[in-house]
């Protein structure tokens, strides 16, 4: 099974770019892992918040496939240990499927026809981050999950 990342717009803040980089390539020891960069939406200075949904959500649902299990990383969604998401994990690539996505929405969440089309909702936290450190986080809890699984010596309870 694959695991995407999808995301609004590309990573710029180097320090976070940085820390992505260096989970990504501990990761490629465990699973194939990938994120996609979907195009920020222009003209949004112009758009409702309803309306910059829409279309950042068009833009995400043109990324999906069919067979896609997709994941929305939003703060109403359910919450997880590192190893409780482990076994989640190990769950969802044991149940098969080709592709298992999660999404990160734009700054005013998800449109509901993304809240449609998703599978399941994760929250990282009851608290807010900025977009770009959601990348990060999860990313290394991606890691971290592998490790637990693996039983390697980087998460300490």
């Amino acid at each position: 099974m694959k695991i995407t990342l999808t995301v609004i717009g590309k990573t710029e803040v180097g320090f976070v770019r940085q820390g992505i980089e260096e989970y990504m390539k501990r990761l490629q020891h465990y699973v194939q892992f990938n994120i996609q960069y979907v195009g920020d939406v222009n003209g949004t200075r112009n758009m409702s918040e309803a309306q910059q949904k829409t279309a950042e959500g068009k833009a995400l649902l043109a990324t999906l496939e069919a067979s896609d299990y997709v994941v929305l990383l939003d703060e109403h969604g359910s919450e997880r240990t590192s190893v409780d998401f482990s076994q989640w994990l190990q769950r969802r690539m044991a149940g098969g499927g080709k592709r298992l996505v999660f999404v990160v929405g734009g700054p005013y969440g998800f449109s509901p026809e993304v809240h449609q089309r998703s599978n399941e909702k994760i929250s990282l936290s009851k608290m807010t981050f900025p977009h770009e450190l959601v990348r990060l986080i999860f990313v290394e809890q991606l890691y971290r999950a592998f490790t637990i699984l693996r039983h390697e010596p980087y998460h300490h309870e």
